[in-house]
């Protein structure tokens, strides 16, 4: 894991030159709305991209996480099928109910019955590397769905210049942000993990939280500021110090949510003084995205070390899928 982290800059670079080369084309079809299918590792990346392109797209952007697809799925939809194996059971059985409801399909895949699936009907299929944990790949997974809306004339090519500035600030950061996630990883030790982010950020929020699930093999909630101020923030009422709280915000996010998380701290210091804080570093969407992932990864393989565990290992997530195989 600690290999595949340091070469996340690599692997955006490789991606968008994956993208790049990519030949397909798509039909003279209008599209009225995306649809993009996956889970897990496969799928987080559909969720921030959601966010990148809520004021970008002029058309509705969903994330399915699930076997069923939306009732609105039709010829006008562009569903995209991204699982990294090639083999999660929900997103091909999702793809199979896309292909009855004559949508326009892509699969993004390493393989498996998803590659097969695209070559049987003759989708366009975009194969990125194979062979390693999904969430190690998130960057393969996430630059090719920008590249897809590209290709179907939905979103501008500026991302590419977003990505090529994370790739810079990354390489020129990396050793300060390994030392400042190893000094976040030291307070997370033993605790369960409560991650608030501004708005905007919920998809990246959920990553850091699937990362400290899956590598450091711990517990944690992620929510989000405002929606978060309407509800959750009754619930700080006691001293626990079995949680661990981390504030991830930009210095540039609005105005009222900044004033929000300021509130926030407040109410949760009463109860729990000691937090950290992620001040997420980039000029535009994307660049922080990126400098966000890479961060957080690295809180949470130090974790894992610090905790005496394998980031690799899933065994329960194989132990659950091979109860599912049984007729």
């Amino acid at each position: 894991m600690k290999k595949l982290i340091e070469e996340f800059s690599a692997q955006l670079q490789e991606s968008v030159a994956i993208g790049k080369k990519a030949k397909y084309s798509f039909p003279s079809t209008k599209f009225g709305q995306v649809v993009v299918s996956g889970l897990g590792g496969s799928g987080i990346g559909a969720s921030i991209v959601q966010e990148y392109v809520i004021d970008k797209l002029a058309v509705p952007f969903m994330v399915n996480k699930n076997y069923f697809i939306p009732k609105c799925v039709n010829a006008q939809t562009l569903f995209i099928a991204c699982s990294y194996s090639g083999n999660t059971e929900e997103t091909l059985l999702a793809v199979e109910s896309a292909k009855k409801s004559n949508a326009v399909i892509v699969c993004i895949t390493s393989g498996g019955e998803l590659s097969s699936f695209a070559r049987r009907y003759n989708y366009p299929l975009i194969e990125i590397p194979g062979g390693m944990p999904p969430r190690a790949c998130l960057g393969y997974s996430l630059v090719q769905l920008l590249f897809v809306l590209k290709k179907a004339k939905l979103l501008k090519s500026a991302f590419e210049d977003e990505i090529n500035d994370a790739i810079v600030r990354i390489n020129k950061e990396t050793k300060a942000m390994q030392k400042n996630a190893l000094s976040i990883a030291t307070r997370l030790v033993d605790k369960q993990v409560a991650i608030y982010s501004t708005a905007g950020k919920d998809g990246l929020a959920k990553r850091f939280r699937q990362q400290l699930n899956e590598n450091a093999k711990i517990l944690g909630w992620s929510n989000v500021i405002p929606e978060m101020t309407h509800n959750e923030i009754v619930g700080w009422r006691a001293e626990n110090k079995n949680i661990a709280v981390i504030f991830c915000y930009h210095k540039d996010d609005f105005a009222k949510n900044l004033k929000r998380l300021q509130v926030l701290k407040k109410v949760v210091r009463q109860y729990h003084p000691d937090f950290s804080e992620i001040s997420i570093k980039g000029n535009s969407y994307l660049e922080q995205a990126f400098y966000f992932i890479h961060l957080t990864d690295w809180i949470s393989l130090h974790l894992s070390n610090l905790n005496h565990h394998d980031p690799i290992e899933v065994k329960v997530i194989d132990y659950l899928k091979a109860e599912m195989a049984k007729k």
